[in-house]
Formats: structure tokens, C-alpha cells, sequence
């Protein structure tokens, strides 16, 4: 049998815990573009949460010597040793750190369905990979959370990652060009833009779109401190 999806929106966001349902939350600008370029540039762990308060806890108290990474608006938080860039990465050494990450959306859906009995974090970076981790684990039902309608905006982009993952999911192959042409022109999109604010690089929207870059998925389940996803990546034909 086919597996079936929906998405839905992030207010609609809640735990799937019965076994062979799987939850993909989705975050194209940024969070989950922001994750695995993290993990490419050395970073040895991620843990996510939905308050800043929560971050600056567990990174300054309990984990000393982890760095807060994190967003606002769109803009980075005040106290907090990153923003949410994934193109800023490569000015900063996180070689062999934590990064404990907190954004105004795709770190608000894994706090909202964390207790789901698969959960994955998405974006157009690991969509194959994603869609194959979906296929390996044999989901029958799959919900796609689309973060980016949050804060007032459409999140199209988003969805537009979902439609490809789970044509993917279902044994198809579409080209993915008019999937990426909706990541410019979403409300999001638009505000990368070359006279955008300077928290909104244009080369982040670039980074976002390169679909498939990398070939693990981004496995969530909940971390020993409350309050706390860990998001790490996996070989998608080993999860």
C-alpha cells in the first residue's frame, strides 16, 4: 500500500506516536538548512528547544562550552554566540561543538510533536535522503509540518519541500526546479533578497536551495534534558 501524507500547518502540529506513522517538520529558511551545513563544518551535536531562555540555559549552564545558536523574527538573539545563517557558519569555528538551537519556527515543530514515533527535520538540502529514511523505516502515514506559515507568512517554501519529499516517498522523480522556484518567491523567500535586511543574506537562499546536498536525514527524538530535542544526521538506508 501506497503510504499516505498531509501537511499541516505549525499551530496544527501534535505528537504521532503510533508506530509506523512518521512526522517531518519542515524548516527550508533556515533551521534545517542551518543544521546539517552546522554538522558539515564540524559540529558534533545539536540539540533544539523552543525558548531562548531554555538555550542559554543548557548551553551556558549545563553543557558549558556549548554554543547558542538561534533567531528571533528572523533576526539573531541577543546573548547568543550564532544566528540562524547557515552561509555565517563558515565564520565561526564549530568544529567539535555543540550547538544548542533555538528559532521562531522549525525548532518550535520538533517541540510540538517530540513523543512522535519518528520524527525528522527536513529542508530541500536533505530531501532525498529524508524521503529514502521515510522508505527504509516502511511509514505507512506521514505528516509534513509546514513551519514557515508561522509569523504571518504563507510558508510556501516549505510546502513546496514537502510536495517533493513525498513524491519522492511515493516512487516518483520529478525534476525539482518549479519545487526551488517557490523558495524565491514565498514570503520568506522574498526577503533574501540583494535589498533585503542584513540578517537575510541572499546567499543563504542559495545554500537552502541546493536540493540533495547532503546524503544523510536529520533524525529528532527527545534529549535527556527537559524541554530539549537532539537532532542528529543518519545514513538514510541504515536508520
Amino acid at each position: 500500500m501506497r503510504p499516505r501524507w498531509r501537511a499541516v500547518a505549525l499551530d496544527e502540529a501534535r505528537p504521532e506516536p503510533e508506530h509506523g506513522r512518521a512526522v517531518v517538520v519542515i524548516d527550508v529558511l533556515r533551521a534545517f538548512t542551518f543544521e546539517p551545513w552546522a554538522f558539515a563544518h564540524g559540529a558534533v551535536r545539536i540539540l533544539t528547544t523552543a525558548e531562548a531562555t531554555t538555550a542559554l540555559h543548557v548551553a551556558r549552564t549545563l553543557l558549558p562550552g556549548s554554543l547558542a545558536a538561534g533567531e528571533r523574527g528572523g533576526r539573531p538573539l541577543e546573548g547568543f554566540d550564532l544566528g540562524n545563517s547557515p552561509v555565517a557558519l563558515a565564520q565561526h569555528d564549530v568544529r567539535d561543538r555543540t550547538i544548542v538551537h533555538r528559532t521562531s519556527a522549525g525548532t518550535q515543530g520538533l517541540a510540538r510533536t517530540s513523543g512522535s514515533d519518528l520524527v525528522v527535520a527536513a529542508s530541500f538540502v536533505t530531501a532525498g535522503a529524508t524521503a529514502q529514511l521515510l522508505r527504509t523505516r516502511g511509514v505507512a502515514d506521514v505528516t509534513f509540518v509546514v513551519t514557515g506559515d508561522s509569523l504571518g507568512r504563507d510558508g510556501d517554501e516549505d510546502l513546496a519541500c514537502a510536495e517533493l519529499i513525498a513524491a519522492r516517498l511515493l516512487g516518483d522523480d520529478p525534476d525539482p526546479t518549479p519545487y526551488l522556484a517557490r523558495v524565491a518567491t514565498s514570503d520568506a523567500g522574498r526577503l533574501f533578497a540583494p535589498d533585503g535586511p542584513d540578517w537575510a543574506p541572499e546567499a543563504d537562499l542559495r545554500l537552502a536551495c541546493e536540493v540533495d546536498r547532503f546524503d544523510v536525514a536529520l533524525l529528532a527524538t527527545p534529549a535527556a534534558l527537559p524541554d530539549v530535542v537532539e537532532v542528529r544526521p543518519v545514513a538514510p538506508d541504515h536508520a
